[in-house]
């Protein structure tokens, strides 16, 4: 199998040295923290955060490791809110491995979601560039780079850049995984409810058929979206929209993600 080519006129001098140091830090904890350094030259970012996903059990985080660091919206995500993340159900659809945007993996509706609102706009995240490496059969690792208003949107040199060394973050990641990854799998966490937490949402209230749309609704699909993925006409979802709505009691999608997070807390509890 042939190997990605790296240009060699994007790979600057200080580049190869800021690649040398990742190497020097393979095998010792600061690894992530000198790979956070390395990025930011290539492609600057607000935010970053390094997990792996396995099948739906509860992502693990790498990095930032300090509790100081770790925001409540942070912990709202790994505890609940992922099994609704964008990036999350792409890579359990087999999202292939390599760089991409949020943007370009979200559903259409994705900005309307209140899990956009709380995730998203409430901390002025414009923009998400997504790594993804798959570390085995079923284990991805995601570093997720937020950028801010101020920065705006990536540019195309940046993303150039991020693609031209990805290969050697890519192979480094993997060797990372294989020297440290006992240091984090201790904390893996049952997928338990998490699971089952979608499927059994309003059970006994909806119809399955209801169930399986109110799912890409919390998404972020919109009824176009749902009607092309179902091979149903947007009328007909538009009549099950209606139907949820009416037995749920709701009138907002915002009313429906408070009740999902209620489910979430019942069964864990």
């Amino acid at each position: 199998m042939m190997q990605p080519k790296i240009s060699p006129e994007l790979i600057t001098s200080q580049c190869a040295k800021d690649l040398a140091s990742l190497i020097h830090h393979l095998r010792v904890p600061s690894f992530l923290t000198v790979l956070a350094d390395v990025l930011n030259a290539q492609c600057n970012f607000d935010t970053i955060l390094v997990v792996t996903y396995k099948k739906s059990f509860k992502p693990i985080i790498l990095h930032p490791r300090d509790p100081a660091e770790q925001s409540p919206t942070l912990h709202a995500y790994i505890n609940k809110a992922y099994i609704l993340d964008p990036l999350f159900n792409a890579i359990q659809n087999q999202l292939t491995p390599g760089i991409c945007r949020l943007v370009d993996i979200a559903p259409d509706s994705f900005e309307e979601t209140e899990y956009y609102q709380s995730c998203y706009k409430q901390f002025d995240l414009v923009d998400e560039i997504d790594l993804t490496i798959q570390l085995d059969n079923d284990t991805t690792c995601a570093i997720t780079l937020g950028r801010k208003s101020s920065l705006g949107s990536i540019t195309r040199a940046e993303l150039n850049r991020l693609k031209s060394i990805f290969p050697v973050i890519e192979s480094l990641i993997h060797q990372f995984w294989l020297a440290q990854s006992q240091e984090y799998v201790q904390y893996e966490k049952s997928d338990g409810p998490m699971k089952q937490a979608l499927k059994t949402f309003a059970s006994g209230v909806l119809t399955q058929r209801e169930q399986e749309i109110l799912g890409l609704i919390l998404q972020g699909h919109s009824s176009k979206s749902i009607a092309d993925k179902l091979s149903i006409s947007v009328g007909t979802v538009k009549v099950h929209r209606k139907n949820i709505h009416s037995r749920l009691n709701t009138s907002t999608q915002s009313e429906i993600f408070t009740l999902f997070l209620n489910h979430l807390n019942s069964l864990e509890s």
